[in-house]
């Protein structure tokens, strides 16, 4: 399926993590994390085109490994202050494509479910909207259930006022996880003062993701858990190799089976 105008999808990782140094291109069963961000990317059939943007020299070297095009960040555009959308409109200013359509991905998001990009992609189109998000439930770390302690006193003071007392009674909200964004070229190229998220205009969707399918790795026990998800998926993707291959062998077999004359 071919979108008008065009989809190309940029993945934006910095060399510099204070939280975790190193970590775009910390290894995963392997491979590098940004690796599972661009087979992600190759796997959207609604992507015509992918950028590669960074000032990590291997991260550029596993691009250009993976034949995507690579777009020299800046320093400017890679210290602590650096924001995701002035990163993102570099990238494609510099790679000067026509695409009206911009899928944001994030290099250190080695987990997301299959098919969460074009599904981003197919909920911008179908709406109409200025961009579209992937979000999670934040579960039991709800906000009204959040609160300041004082320091010198360790004082507890409600965040906000609540009346729920079980985890069940209280309203949903959801919180992006970094798995997706999708983004209007000219929502984009939209930048307001005093506006952080300009960039996502004033049409804004969601899309839902089930508990843990994103993981957004910031921290050691980031890395852990993506290290035990990934594991898994390979280890059940093994499991049903298997059955397939058992399966194809007995369908062989049945069907050279040589069968006995009537009599």
């Amino acid at each position: 399926m071919s979108i008008e105008g065009g989809v190309i999808a940029v993945i934006i990782g910095r060399a510099g993590s204070k939280g975790l140094p190193g970590k775009n291109t910390r290894r995963l069963l392997g491979k590098p994390m940004v690796w599972y961000t661009i087979q992600d990317a190759k796997g959207a059939g609604l992507v015509d085109r992918i950028v590669v943007s960074t000032d990590c020299e291997e991260m550029k070297s596993i691009a250009r490994g993976e034949n995507l095009a690579v777009v020299d960040r800046p320093a400017g555009l890679a210290g602590d202050t650096a924001t995701v959308d002035a990163a993102v409109r570099h990238a494609i200013e510099t790679d000067g494509g026509e695409e009206r359509i911009v899928v944001i991905l994030y290099a250190n998001v080695p987990v997301r479910p299959d098919g969460l990009i074009d599904r981003a992609v197919r909920k911008l189109i179908e709406t109409g909207a200025d961009s579209v998000q992937s979000y999670c439930d934040v579960g039991k770390h709800h906000p009204l259930w959040t609160s300041t302690i004082d320091l010198s006193t360790s004082t507890v003071t409600p965040y906000q006022a609540n009346v729920p007392y079980r985890r069940q009674d209280l309203p949903e909200r959801f919180l992006p996880d970094g798995g997706v964004i999708a983004v209007r070229r000219e929502s984009l190229f939209t930048s307001v003062e005093g506006e952080p998220h300009a960039f996502l205009g004033r049409d804004r969707r969601g899309i839902i993701t089930p508990s843990g399918s994103v993981i957004d790795v910031d921290s050691e026990i980031d890395s852990d858990l993506a290290h035990v998800v990934l594991t898994r998926r390979l280890s059940h993707a093994s499991a049903q190799n298997l059955r397939d291959a058992d399966s194809t062998q007995t369908q062989s077999v049945q069907a050279t089976r040589p069968t006995s004359d009537a009599t």
